[in-house]
């Protein structure tokens, strides 16, 4: 039984890695905040925007420990899922926890690429939009840094690059 769960920054890649990990090695993968819109029925800039912030934390690690429960799995959580209540704890004692490691610069270019509306950051110019991601990795690298192992994702800006993260962590976490 294993369960692997990847933790980063918005952009850092979480998802992408997951979905090529798991069609490598067959397990089944979570994206823990499409695993909340699809129990909720919302998607989650809506929850933000009902309930706010607060309440779309409380949701989601409600939501973590389901899917932490299931096996052989690969989850990857969203950017501030390990900075909540006890979530990095919980996680790192439910599966192999790897963070996703990337520069504000390197995480500001994927998330320019990127097409996902994300709540926190959507109204933002540029310059407010570095600041902000400078400053959000600055306090959760704390809790980032609590995870087992740390990849370095700095490079994923095409396929042959993301394979080559995927074989990074595969090496990694000796699949």
């Amino acid at each position: 039984m294993r369960r692997i769960i990847l933790i980063g920054y918005m952009g850092s890649g979480k998802t992408t890695v997951g979905k090529a990990l798991s069609k490598e090695t067959g397990m089944m993968f979570y994206d823990l905040d499409w695993y909340i819109e699809s129990r909720m029925r919302k998607t989650v800039a809506q929850i933000f925007a009902e309930k706010g912030e607060e309440g779309f934390r409380k949701i989601e690690h409600n939501m973590l420990h389901e899917v932490a429960e299931f096996e052989n799995v690969i989850i990857s959580c969203g950017g501030g899922t390990p900075c909540f209540f006890d979530n990095i704890d919980y996680i790192n004692q439910q599966g192999e926890v790897v963070y996703l490691k990337a520069t504000p610069e390197v995480l500001y270019r994927h998330l320019l690429m990127g097409k996902v509306e994300r709540p926190l950051i959507k109204n933002k110019t540029p310059e407010e939009l570095i600041a902000y991601i400078t400053e959000q990795v600055a306090k959760r690298e704390e809790f980032y840094n609590k995870a087992r192992y740390t990849l370095d994702v700095s490079l994923m800006d095409n396929y042959e690059k993301i394979q080559l993260s995927v074989d990074q962590l595969r090496q990694l976490l000796n699949i």
